[in-house]
């Protein structure tokens, strides 16, 4: 893929090949003709959070517009990019909608006010609607409930594969990929005798470069405060687990199934029922706290134990373990972990002919990083800190991949306004000329 780089200097250098950072590469190196490379400590990139997810591409009905209006803004533009870029490349884009349920009648109520949300965000009357329970028995009649929203605007994908494609794309375009080298330090460069602003410190080679973009996902909040910045927020991980159902529940439901969000303020949204793009069926996920950005067993979670306790020994995370409705979450979230049973009984509230113990098999987990205050509270969407020489993607989780298309395009368009890169469009074919202009 492109991994000979005999120069170390480049004007541009993207740490991270997640979605994000590919995609942000693709952008620039349409847009631009200045020196860009990938930096990513893997062999290959989708590794992490960009393959481990739901696959899902998130229409905005259930996003506050008053605390993620930027979140719903991209998710919404997201779903055309993601479905033109998919169609030009032939990649797996099924429009299938989504269904989410109230499991009693209080959560009606939630329900009528993700309907308002959607409009406010965006969507149409004919995007999504709301359902009476006599309705919903109607298109799904093996989910038991009080009522629903269906939305249409909703798809499944394979954002691993997307991923890749948009890296391979940005590599036809001059981009260039330092693979298996994984970030050390960074460093602003203040000897006059050094031709780039800061150094990239790594693990096989040093990138020098006049601009870093950190996109690294559960690192990004470490690196950001190598060069000291974003120094009043700390960061939690938490483990999305999953469990893949046998074929003979495959035709249960036409469309994946959320349920109402019970704890809006903390990162534990109840197990869905996912239907994938290729057909599988999942259950899943739910949000085990961990250690470390990359704690997808026992044995990796344990390494990571004393570094990360060390570093949670700030005020606002002290707070947040002082919470006893947080503390009983995660005890939920263990159980679940440790139980199978427990997981699947959870779906099994509104998916009432599951049987635990047809479920044989577990799916890729994923982990998400949350940003937490000084106040002990979470972050409630991504966050963009900055210097002259630097741009840092912060707290960005989902629906991240679903808005990464318009994120990247917006980004490559700022680089631009502000000269740190210079515009020299190339005549290529491609589906987004209205997104750099």
């Amino acid at each position: 893929m492109g991994d000979v780089n005999l120069q170390d200097s480049y004007d541009v250098s993207i740490v991270g090949g997640g979605i994000l950072g590919c995609a942000i590469a693709y952008f620039l190196s349409i847009t631009t003709d200045s020196t860009i490379i990938v930096m990513e400590q893997e062999k290959k990139v989708a590794m992490h959070t960009s393959s481990r997810n739901t696959g899902k591409v998130h229409a905005p009905f259930y996003y506050n517009p008053e605390k993620k209006s930027s979140t719903a803004t991209y998710a919404l533009k997201g779903f055309d990019m993601l479905k033109r870029y998919c169609s030009f490349h032939s990649l797996p884009f099924k429009e299938d909608g989504v269904v989410e349920i109230a499991t009693n009648e209080r959560e009606i109520d939630t329900l009528l006010k993700h309907v308002q949300w959607a409009h406010k965000n965006g969507l149409r009357d004919e995007d999504v609607k709301f359902l009476s329970k006599h309705e919903m028995l109607q298109i799904e009649p093996n989910v038991k409930c009080e009522g629903g929203i269906v939305c249409v605007r909703d798809a499944s994908t394979d954002y691993g594969l997307i991923n890749q494609k948009l890296m391979e794309d940005a590599i036809k375009l001059g981009c260039k990929t330092s693979f298996e080298n994984k970030f050390r330090s960074i460093r602003y460069n203040t000897n006059t005798n050094e031709n780039r602003k800061m150094t990239i410190k790594g693990t096989v080679k040093d990138i020098t470069t006049d601009y870093v973009i950190n996109v690294t996902g559960g690192n990004s909040l470490d690196i950001a405060h190598n060069l000291n910045l974003a120094k009043e927020f700390t960061d939690l991980h938490f483990r999305g687990e999953y469990w893949i159902a046998p074929q003979k529940y495959n035709a249960l439901t036409k469309r994946s199934i959320y349920s109402v969000p019970r704890n809006t303020e903390y990162p534990f949204l109840d197990p869905h029922w996912i239907i994938r793009s290729d057909g599988r069926c999942e259950v899943g996920p739910n949000a085990v706290p961990v250690f470390g950005p990359y704690a997808y067993t026992s044995y990796d979670n344990l390494k990571n134990v004393v570094p990360k306790i060390f570093a949670s020994c700030k005020v606002g995370v002290l707070k947040l373990f002082l919470n006893k409705q947080f503390l009983q979450l995660v005890s939920n979230e263990f159980s679940s972990s440790f139980s199978k049973t427990k997981m699947v009984n959870r779906v099994r509230r509104f998916l009432p002919s599951l049987n635990p113990h047809d479920f044989k098999q577990r799916g890729m987990a994923g982990i998400r990083t949350i940003l937490i205050d000084k106040n002990g509270e979470f972050a409630s969407e991504s966050l963009v800190v900055e210097d002259d020489s630097s741009l840092h993607i912060l707290n960005y989780n989902s629906p991240g991949a679903t808005g990464a298309l318009p994120v990247a395009a917006n980004i490559a368009r700022t680089l631009v306004q502000k000269n740190i890169v210079k515009s020299t469009p190339k005549q290529i074919n491609f589906p987004f000329s209205d997104e750099i202009s």
